[in-house]
């Protein structure tokens, strides 16, 4: 795999009026793949700030205060997906703003590669609010699916947010 240069892209949230962003939140998120070729993304389901959605998402989440972002990362995959992984590299980072909460996201993506599955450690919320659980896509499943879920407003940000990083995944993988 040839490492290329890392992304950076900065977004605006069109779905929701902007009035004011009061805080930062701290990402540490990853394409996660395995040798035969699958892709492991989370399923949420979702009735919130956001509205009624059925959405696909890269694992990951808030990168603890002191914590290193690969540590974040790996800590992330454990929880959410069960996921012993590799790092393989650092994809790039993607700043975007969720107008609906007030917030400016900052996501560290990382290229990972599975090493083993063990038991996923889910939060209350994850498991009750959201009903998380693991797909294993083909990489054009993966795209069906994430324009399949852009039928909601948060539907569109987290597809606009992630598509280009998977993308650029799926480059570095075949290179």
């Amino acid at each position: 795999m040839k490492n290329m240069s890392e992304i950076e892209i900065e977004l605006q949230d069109t779905e929701w009026e902007a009035s004011y962003i009061d805080h930062d939140r701290l990402i540490a998120r990853a394409v996660v793949f395995d040798d035969e070729g699958y892709y492991y993304f989370v399923r949420a389901e979702r009735d919130d700030d956001f509205g009624k959605a059925v959405l696909i998402e890269t694992s990951g989440g808030g990168v603890e205060s002191g914590e290193e972002l690969e540590i974040a990362v790996k800590r992330e995959l454990g929880e959410e997906l069960g996921a012993d992984v590799d790092i393989i590299c650092k994809i790039g980072l993607v700043s975007d703003y969720y107008n609906q909460i007030h917030r400016h996201n900052i996501s560290h993506y990382f290229l990972c590669r599975v090493r083993s599955f063990n038991e996923r450690h889910l939060t209350n919320e994850e498991t009750e609010d959201f009903n998380l659980s693991t797909l294993k896509l083909t990489y054009e499943a993966a795209l069906k699916e994430y324009e399949k879920c852009s039928n909601t407003k948060i539907g569109r940000l987290i597809a606009n947010r992630e598509l280009p990083v998977i993308m650029r995944a799926r480059e570095i993988i075949m290179n």
